[in-house]
């Protein structure tokens, strides 16, 4: 009778492990990374998108998933300003090759505020999506277990 037991015992547990493989997705781990841009600055503009492009491209070598979130505001909005951006096609270029992975967001109090000095609607790039403020946004994502890396 132990023996039948113990035979059992060692079937169901390699039963287990037959019956219920795991995946390298299930075991990967998903990485999510903020970034913000807050100054017009072409050179810090370049950068967050070389950090960006750097990682997506190191954990997609590695078959791992990734998501980049750069978010701008103040001076950083130029960034997603389709008349002053000077990074617009390369954003554009980026969000092409890597659709799934990064994601552009601008502030709306930043836009806003824009709109009230300038006198006139502040077009954004039709790459980014439109948040109600970029430091909450930040905050929001960073509650949601993001990493955050500041260019």
């Amino acid at each position: 009778m132990r023996d039948l037991m113990r035979s059992l015992s060692v079937a169901f547990v390699l039963g287990l492990f037959v019956a219920s493989p795991v995946s390298a997705a299930e075991t990967s781990k998903q990485h999510r990374v903020a970034m913000h841009v807050d100054q017009n600055d072409p050179d810090v503009m370049k950068l967050a998108l070389n950090n960006a492009k750097n990682v997506i491209e190191h954990y997609q070598s590695r078959g791992e998933d990734i998501v980049v979130e750069i978010v701008a505001y103040n001076g950083g909005l130029h960034m997603l300003r389709s008349d002053t951006s000077p990074v617009k096609d390369r954003i554009k270029e980026m969000v092409g090759q890597y659709s799934t992975r990064i994601k552009f967001a601008a502030c709306n109090n930043t836009i806003h505020g824009m709109e009230k000095r300038e006198g006139h609607a502040i077009p954004i790039i039709p790459e980014a999506f439109i948040v109600s403020a970029g430091v909450v946004e930040l905050v929001e994502l960073q509650e949601q277990g993001w990493s955050y890396i500041r260019p």
